[in-house]
C-alpha cells in the first residue's frame, strides 16, 4: 500500500461506486492490492463487483483496473528471449467448435511472430482450447515459464494455460464473480481478458468477439460494445489491438469436441480438408494481427502471407514442433489417429425430417457435448476427450436419410440417444435456404491499409 492509499477504507470505495461515483486510480489500485493479498474480504470484493455491475466504469477506470490487475503478478519480459519477430496473440470470447487458435497460432509463427498464447479451459457450454490440447497424449498445457520461453523460441508458438504468476488478481476476482452473478459485467470482462494479455508482454493482440446463439454475447449490439471496450482499454493501456465480430450462430467448422477439433485442425493445417467458414475467420484474424505486428504491409498482404504459410506446409511444421516441444508425440501431423483418443461408439444422426437447415441453437450443441462427457458441469469434473460431433451439417445445407445432421461420438448408446434428441431439437429445418450470413460482420479498431 502506498501513502496515497493509507486512509482508504474498502466500504467507502464500495459506497462511492454504489452511488455512481468515478473512482480514482489510487482507489482502484487499493481494491486490487487488497484483492491480491487477501486483505479485503470476499464479501467486500463481491459487493464491489456488484456495484461495478450496476454502475459500470468509464474508460479511464477500466484502464486503471486492467493495469492494476496486470501488475498484481509477474509481467513477462521477452526483450532478452532472442525472438526475431514481434510477440503477438489472439483471444476469442468462445463458442462451439471454435478451434481457430490451434490453426492461427502456428500460422502466425510461420509468418515470423512469437506467439505465447495463454488460453483457457471450457466455460459452461463453450469449449476450451486447453481441453482440446489435453487430448494430445503428453502435451503439457501448464509448463513453467522457462519451458514456455524455450518452446516459443524453438517452435514459434506455445499454447498453454495461465500460470499462477500471471495476473493473480484476476483469478481471485473471477472466482468471486462466478458465485455473485457478476460475470457479465462489461467492465470486469474487459479487465479480466486484458490483464492476462498485458501480463504476457505482448506487442499486439487481435480479438475474436463472437455473437449469436452459441456465443457469450448472443446479441450483436452486446458483442459490439464488448469489442469496443476491449479495443479502447487495450490501446489505452499501450497494447495495439483490433477486434473482429464473427458469427457464432452454428458450429464453427465441422466438428465440436476436444480430440475431434484437434483432428480437424490438423487436417486444416495439412490441407487434407478445410472448412470454408473456419478458414475465413482464421485468415481474417491472421491478416489483422500480422498487420498490427508489422509483419505485413496491409491486411491484404497479411492474408496472402497467412495463406502461403498453409500452402507451403510451414504452419503445419510449427504446430508439429510446438506439440513435440511441449511433450506430445513427434508424429502428430503424420498420424493423428494413432495418438488421439477415439470414442467407443460412433453413429450418424438423422434429422427428424428431411429438408434444409435454416437455423441452429448452437448453445444447445454445446450442452449436448457436455452431456456426452466432453465438458464440465463442475470445475473438478473429468472430461472424456474422445466424445463430440463430427461432420456437422451447416445452415443452408440439405439433410435427410443420406445426409445426417452429424456423426455422434459417444461413450455408449444411452449417451448418444440423449445427445441426439437435444441436437434434433436444436436444428430448425425448412424448405428454403436462408441468406448466407458473413462470417466476419464488423471490425473495431484503428483503420489499417487494405
Amino acid at each position: 500500500m502506498n501513502m496515497s492509499q493509507a486512509n482508504f477504507f474498502p466500504q467507502e470505495i464500495i459506497r462511492n461506486k454504489r452511488d455512481g461515483a468515478v473512482l480514482s486510480d489510487a482507489e482502484i489500485e487499493f481494491m486490487v492490492d487488497g484483492l491480491t493479498s487477501g486483505a479485503i474480504s470476499e464479501s467486500q470484493i463481491g459487493a464491489f463487483a456488484m456495484a461495478v455491475f450496476f454502475n459500470g466504469m468509464n474508460m479511464a477506470e477500466r484502464v486503471a483496473l486492467t493495469r492494476a490487475m496486470t501488475h498484481s503478478g509477474t509481467v513477462l519480459d521477452w526483450s532478452d528471449a532472442g525472438f526475431e519477430g514481434p510477440v503477438l496473440d489472439k483471444h476469442s470470447t468462445g463458442g462451439i467448435g471454435d478451434k481457430v487458435s490451434l490453426i492461427l497460432a502456428p500460422v502466425m509463427a510461420a509468418c515470423g511472430a512469437a506467439v505465447p498464447m495463454i488460453s483457457g479451459r471450457g466455460l459452461g457450454h463453450s469449449g476450451g482450447t486447453l481441453d482440446k490440447l489435453d487430448s494430445i497424449p503428453g502435451y503439457n498445457t501448464t509448463p513453467d515459464l522457462m519451458t514456455l520461453r524455450i518452446t516459443v523460441k524453438q517452435a514459434g508458438c506455445a499454447i498453454i494455460g495461465q500460470t499462477a504468476e500471471l495476473a493473480p488478481a484476476d483469478g481471485r476476482l473471477y472466482a468471486i464473480r462466478d458465485v455473485t452473478a457478476t460475470v457479465e459485467s462489461l467492465s470486469l470482462i474487459t479487465a479480466s481478458i486484458l490483464s492476462k494479455k498485458l501480463a504476457a508482454g505482448l506487442d499486439g493482440l487481435v480479438m475474436d468477439v463472437k455473437y449469436g446463439s452459441g456465443a457469450f454475447a448472443s446479441a450483436f449490439d452486446e458483442a459490439q460494445k464488448l469489442a469496443e471496450s476491449i479495443v479502447s482499454v487495450a490501446n489505452g493501456a499501450g497494447l495495439p489491438c483490433t477486434a473482429l465480430l464473427t458469427d457464432m450462430n452454428q458450429c464453427l467448422g465441422r466438428s465440436a469436441g476436444n480430440a475431434l477439433e484437434v483432428r480437424e485442425s490438423i487436417d486444416h493445417l495439412s490441407g487434407v480438408n478445410r472448412d470454408a467458414r473456419l478458414h475465413e475467420v482464421t485468415m481474417s484474424l491472421a491478416a489483422e494481427i500480422l498487420t498490427i505486428g508489422g509483419l505485413s504491409d496491409s491486411v491484404t498482404d497479411g492474408r496472402a502471407k497467412a495463406e502461403d504459410s498453409l500452402a507451403s506446409g510451414q504452419a503445419a511444421e510449427h504446430f508439429s514442433r510446438m506439440v513435440a516441444q511441449l511433450g506430445g508425440p513427434t508424429d502428430i501431423m503424420a498420424d493423428p489417429a494413432k495418438h488421439l483418443p477415439a470414442a467407443a461408439l460412433t453413429q450418424e444422426l438423422a434429422p427428424a425430417q428431411p429438408g434444409i437447415i435454416t437455423a441452429v441453437d448452437a448453445r444447445a450443441l454445446g450442452l449436448a457435448i457436455m452431456d456426452l462427457g466432453g465438458g464440465r458441469r463442475r470445475a473438478e469434473d473429468s472430461i472424456n476427450y474422445a466424445v463430440g460431433l463430427s461432420h456437422v451439417a451447416a445452415i443452408g445445407e440439405h439433410v435427410g436419410p443420406e445426409h445426417p445432421l452429424c456423426i455422434l461420438h459417444a461413450a455408449n448408446a444411452a449417451d448418444a440417444e440423449r445427445a441426439g434428441a437435444t441436437i434434433r431439437a436444436a436444428v430448425t429445418i425448412g424448405d428454403t435456404a436462408p441468406e448466407t450470413a458473413p462470417m466476419v460482420r464488423h471490425r473495431v479498431g484503428n483503420r489499417v491499409e487494405s
